[in-house]
């Protein structure tokens, strides 16, 4: 018999309890189980697959290559497992699904915030996350099974083979400060403005550093000496009010914060852009709230499409 055949859902809980506490010990009173027990069932399984999972060190276990890949497998089992007690809860309690949406920082000020407002007009109970982050983390839950969509930049490394990507627009980078810096009462605006200022950038390897670097590169400049690396759009924001540092916003993100009076948008034009697009798993079932959660962000992107055009 196939050794999968076997695998109940408590083994899964059994190899992912060894994978976080790399100690048979620890894991047999977390499962409520004994020592003895639990190292036959692991050797028993090993036996069963004809490979090791883990090798048995003096300060605990350490997955094999063989263990890392069976214990992704059991973690996208156990997100899904997870994600299947959300919907039964959701779906007990009234609600027309659940959806798990991460999102950049490209994403995080306009688009996805606009799309979720659409689905609950849509989906008026249905059940929505949002989740922030960086795009490479966020593919990487996408994988396994914990988000249903990411919406994020467009670059190869965050592809997987597990992943369908749609780019979704073109995005252009602006220079940001609070209301009332004194920069904004600068008749003619210049780089050495600029550079008399801290900056607050993206960290290294980001999408949008990339592409920020890029720009500057192509108008002839750099970074200024001083800066502050930070992935977070709320500290971002909070540094930029309490201070006159400068920020880098995508141009979305900084047309919707300057509407809320967050921070101004300098009349400095920078050349870079970077696409920013929407991320789903292959795999064939997606709930209605899922489809209708990508419709509608499409349906945001193509209406902020035809405004601009119209206004030109």
């Amino acid at each position: 018999m196939d050794w999968t055949h076997r695998l109940r859902l408590r083994h899964v809980k059994m190899l992912l309890s060894l994978a976080q506490t790399r100690n048979i010990s620890h894991s047999a009173v977390i499962l409520n189980t004994t020592q003895p027990g639990l190292s036959k069932w692991l050797k028993d399984l090993e036996e069963d697959i004809g490979l090791p999972l883990f090798e048995r060190h003096a300060r605990g276990l350490q997955p094999t290559p063989y263990g890392e890949v069976l214990i992704a497998h059991a973690q996208r089992i156990n997100a899904q497992l997870d994600r299947a007690s959300s919907d039964m809860t959701a779906l007990r309690e009234g609600g027309s699904g659940r959806v798990v949406i991460g999102m950049s920082g490209v994403a995080a000020s306009d688009t996805a915030p606009l799309a979720i407002t659409r689905l609950l007009a849509r989906m008026p109970r249905a059940k929505v996350s949002l989740v922030e982050g960086t795009t490479d983390h966020l593919t990487g839950q996408l994988v396994q099974g914990e988000l249903d969509v990411v919406l994020g930049r467009a670059a190869p490394e965050f592809g997987d083979s597990a992943l369908e990507m749609e780019s979704l627009f073109f995005d252009t980078i602006d220079l940001v400060v609070r209301p009332r810096h004194p920069l904004l009462d600068v008749k003619k605006l210049d780089w050495p403005d600029l550079h008399a200022y801290r900056w607050i950038v993206w960290p290294k390897g980001a999408p949008i550093r990339n592409a920020m670097d890029r720009a500057l590169a192509e108008a002839g400049q750099a970074l200024p000496r001083d800066t502050l690396e930070t992935n977070s759009v709320t500290a971002n924001l909070t540094l930029l009010n309490n201070s006159d540092m400068i920020g880098a916003a995508s141009h979305r993100s900084a047309l919707r914060l300057a509407q809320m009076n967050a921070i101004r948008i300098l009349p400095i034009r920078l050349s870079g852009f970077g696409a920013v697009a929407m991320y789903w798993r292959k795999d064939g079932f997606m709930p209605q709230a899922v489809q209708w959660a990508m419709e509608c962000l499409r349906e945001v992107v193509a209406e902020y499409s035809a405004t601009r055009v119209d206004k030109r």
